[in-house]
C-alpha cells in the first residue's frame, strides 16, 4: 500500500478553489449577508449586559429592565432565523456544488484511456468520486462564510475591547498573536497528515473491493486470514495517521483552552485593577468578558474550520489531477466525423509499445476486407490482445497508422468510430441488473421484441424462459447468479443488439462447454454475416472457416492465409494445430475406455487455450 507521499499543490488547488467559488458567488454573497447580520445581532446581548448591571441593577433603573429583555429576546430570535436560513442556503450550495463535482470527475473519468484504469483499484478511483468531492462543502458551505464571520465578529469586538480598555487588549492581542502563530504551524503538520489518510483510505477499499470481488478464489485457497492480515495492515496504518492527526488537532485545541485562560487570569488582575482604580465599571468588566468571548471563539472555529478548509484543498488538489489528464477523445473537436461505414480494417506498418524500448507490435502490416473474418492465434503474449486493442482504438499505435475504409483512426472521432463496433470477451462484464437489462446495454432503445429475438439467435432464450422471473430476473453483481456459459451467451446477445459494421470475438466461446458451443456457433455465424470480425481463436471450429487466419509471435506477423493454406505451409500454424490436436485426443481417449471418437470430431479437433 505504500506509495510516494505527494505535495498538495496549493497555488493550482486554490486556482480549483477559487473557480468553484466564483461558480456559487451569488449563494455565497446572500450567505455572507446573512452571517454579518446574525453576527451583528449577536453582539446586542453581550453588550445588553453593561446597561444591565451598570443602569438596572447599580442605579436602580427598573423600567429600563423590559425593553432589554425585549430588545434581547428580538435579538436572539433574529440570529435563530438566521442562522437557520444559512444553513439552508449554504447547505443546499454545498450539496449541489458536491453533486456537480461528482458529476464532472465520473465525466472525466470514464474519457480516460483504459490504461488509466489498469494501472488503478477501483477503490481508489471510487475515493475520488465520493469522498474527495466532499470537501467541496467546506469551500460553499457554511465553513469560508463561518470564516469570513468570525473574523469580522473579532474585529468588531477588538474595537469594542480597546475601547473599554485599550492597555489590557494590548496585550491580549499579544497572547492572542501568539497563538494564531501556533495555529500556523499547526495546518502546516496538519495539511500533509490529510493528504496521507486520504491515500490511505483510498488503498484500503481498493483492497477491500478486490477482496469481496473475488471471494471465490479467497475462500478457495483458504486465505481468508491473509486477507484479514492485509486489511489489518491497512486499517492499523489509517488508525496511525488518524492518531497522530487528532493528536495535532487535540494539541491545538487544547493550547486554546490555555489561551483563554491566560486571557481570562489577565482580565482578573488588569481588568479587576481598573474597576477598583475606578477606570472601568462592573458592567464595563462584564462586558469586556463577553467581548473577549467573541474575539476568543472565531480563533476556536479557525482552527476547526481551517483543518476542514485543508482537507478539502487536499481533495481539490487530487481532482485536479484528474481534470489535467489528456483524455482519449482530446481533439476530437477537430476530427472528421463517421457515420456510415462498410467496415475495412488496414493495418500499415504498425507498431506499439506499452513500456518504452519494450515493443509489443512490430511492423504490422494487414487488410481485413469488408465482412471479412480474420482470425488471430499465437502463443501467449504474442500480441493478440493489442492488436484488439488497436483495433477497439483502445491505444494507438506509436508508428504506422491503422484505417478505418482508408479514414486514418486518428483523424476520427472516437465515439462515432466505436458506435459501429461489437464486442464479446473472454471475461464479459455484466452488470447487477436484470437480464434485459443487461441485454439492452449494447442499445438501450430495444424493444421486448428485440431482445427476445436476439436471446433466441445466442442460444439463451430458452434458459431466461426457465427463470421465474424470465427476462426481469436480476443476475447478480458480474452475473455471478448465471453459470458461465449463460454469461457468455447473454454477451453475445448482447452484441447481437447493437448490430456493429465491426465485431471483435476474443475467445468468445471460452466458457462454453462443447454442447453449448455447438449452439451458439449457429448463432456467431448469423452474427458474422456482412461484418468485418476479428476473433481471438480458442477453438478451430471458429478458425476453419475465417476468411484469413494471422498467425503472431514475438510481436510479428509470421504467417498468414486460410486455414488449409497454413496447413500445407507445415508452420507454426501447423505446429499449434498438431499441439492441440494431440491434446483433445488426449482428452477424451482415455486408457481403459473402449472410445473412439467419431470422424467428424476427429476432423474438427479443438485447440487449447496454451495455443493462443
Amino acid at each position: 500500500m505504500a506509495e510516494t507521499k505527494k505535495k498538495i499543490n496549493y497555488s493550482e488547488a486554490w486556482g480549483e478553489a477559487r473557480e468553484l467559488i466564483y461558480q456559487y458567488r451569488y449563494r455565497l454573497l446572500l450567505g455572507a449577508g446573512l452571517m454579518i447580520f446574525n453576527r451583528l445581532v449577536g453582539l446586542i446581548l453581550p453588550a445588553s449586559s453593561k446597561y444591565v448591571i451598570d443602569e438596572v441593577i447599580v442605579k436602580q433603573r427598573h423600567d429600563l429592565l423590559l425593553p432589554l429583555a425585549v430588545v434581547g429576546g428580538a435579538a436572539t430570535i433574529a440570529q435563530a432565523i438566521t442562522s437557520f436560513a444559512l444553513s439552508q442556503v449554504l447547505g443546499v450550495a454545498a450539496q449541489r456544488a458536491i453533486t456537480e463535482m461528482r458529476k464532472q470527475i465520473m465525466e472525466q473519468m470514464l474519457r480516460l484511456p483504459t490504461r488509466y484504469f489498469d494501472s488503478m483499484k477501483s477503490g481508489k478511483l471510487i475515493a475520488r468520486v465520493m469522498n474527495d468531492a466532499e470537501g467541496v462543502r467546506n469551500l460553499v458551505g457554511t465553513g469560508v462564510v463561518q470564516l469570513i464571520g468570525g473574523i469580522m465578529t473579532a474585529l468588531i469586538a477588538l474595537g469594542v475591547l480597546f475601547y473599554l480598555n485599550w492597555h489590557l487588549t494590548s496585550i491580549t492581542i499579544l497572547v492572542l498573536a501568539t497563538f494564531g502563530g501556533g495555529i500556523a504551524y499547526a495546518f502546516q503538520k496538519l495539511r500533509p497528515m490529510f493528504r496521507e489518510r486520504n491515500e490511505i483510505y483510498s488503498d484500503i477499499t481498493g483492497r477491500l473491493a478486490e477482496s469481496i470481488g473475488g471471494i471465490r478464489t479467497v475462500k478457495a485457497y483458504t486465505a481468508e486470514k491473509r486477507e484479514e492480515l492485509v486489511f489489518a495492515r491497512g486499517a492499523h496504518k489509517l488508525l496511525r495517521n488518524v492518531a497522530k492527526s487528532m493528536t495535532a488537532v487535540s494539541g491545538t485545541m487544547a493550547s486554546t483552552t490555555v489561551i483563554v485562560g491566560v486571557i481570562g487570569v489577565l482580565m482578573i488582575l488588569i481588568g479587576g485593577g481598573s474597576v477598583l482604580r475606578g477606570e472601568m465599571t462592573i458592567g464595563d468588566l462584564f462586558m469586556y468578558v463577553f467581548f473577549t468571548g467573541l474575539v476568543a471563539m472565531p480563533l476556536i472555529d479557525i482552527a476547526s474550520i481551517g483543518t476542514q478548509i485543508t482537507e478539502a484543498f487536499a481533495g481539490l488538489d487530487r481532482i485536479r489531477e484528474i481534470r489535467q489528464m489528456t483524455t482519449e477523445d482530446a481533439g476530437d473537436e477537430n476530427r472528421a466525423s463517421l457515420h456510415e461505414i462498410k467496415g475495412e480494417i488496414t493495418f500499415e506498418g504498425v507498431s506499439f509499445e506499452y513500456t518504452e524500448n519494450t515493443p509489443v507490435l512490430k511492423n504490422v502490416s494487414f487488410r481485413a476486407p469488408a465482412g471479412t473474418t480474420t482470425a488471430l492465434v499465437g502463443s501467449s503474449g504474442s500480441g493478440k490482445s493489442t492488436l484488439i486493442g488497436l483495433v477497439m482504438n483502445f491505444n494507438r499505435p506509436q508508428q504506422g497508422r491503422v484505417s478505418i475504409d482508408g479514414h486514418d483512426l486518428s483523424t476520427i472521432k472516437l465515439k462515432d468510430y466505436r458506435q459501429h463496433l461489437g464486442v464479446v470477451m473472454q471475461d464479459n462484464f455484466l452488470f447487477d441488473g436484470t437480464i434485459s437489462e443487461n441485454i439492452k446495454f449494447a442499445n438501450p432503445h430495444a424493444t421486448q421484441a428485440d431482445i427476445e429475438e436476439v436471446s433466441r439467435i445466442a442460444h439463451c432464450r430458452d434458459f431466461i424462459e426457465e427463470f421465474e422471473k424470465k427476462y426481469d430476473t436480476v443476475i447478480g453483481e458480474r452475473g455471478i447468479k448465471l453459470s458461465g456459459g449463460q454469461r457468455q451467451r447473454i454477451a453475445i446477445a448482447r452484441a447481437i443488439l447493437a448490430n456493429p459494421k465491426i465485431l471483435i470475438l476474443d475467445e468468445a466461446t471460452s466458457s462454453l462447454d462443447s454442447e453449448s458451443e455447438a449452439m451458439i456457433q449457429d448463432g456467431l455465424r448469423t452474427l458474422r454475416q456482412g461484418r468485418t470480425t476479428f476473433v481471438i481463436a480458442h477453438r478451430l471450429s471458429t478458425i476453419r472457416s475465417a476468411d484469413q487466419i494471422l498467425v503472431l509471435e514475438g510481436g510479428e506477423i509470421v504467417e498468414r492465409g486460410t486455414h488449409e493454406e497454413l496447413l500445407t505451409l507445415n508452420g507454426r500454424y501447423r505446429q499449434l494445430y498438431d499441439k492441440q490436436y494431440k491434446f483433445e485426443r488426449d482428452r477424451f481417449i482415455n486408457p481403459g475406455e473402449d472410445f473412439t471418437p467419431e470422424p467428424e470430431e476427429v476432423e474438427r479437433p479443438k485447440p487449447s487455450q496454451a495455443a493462443m
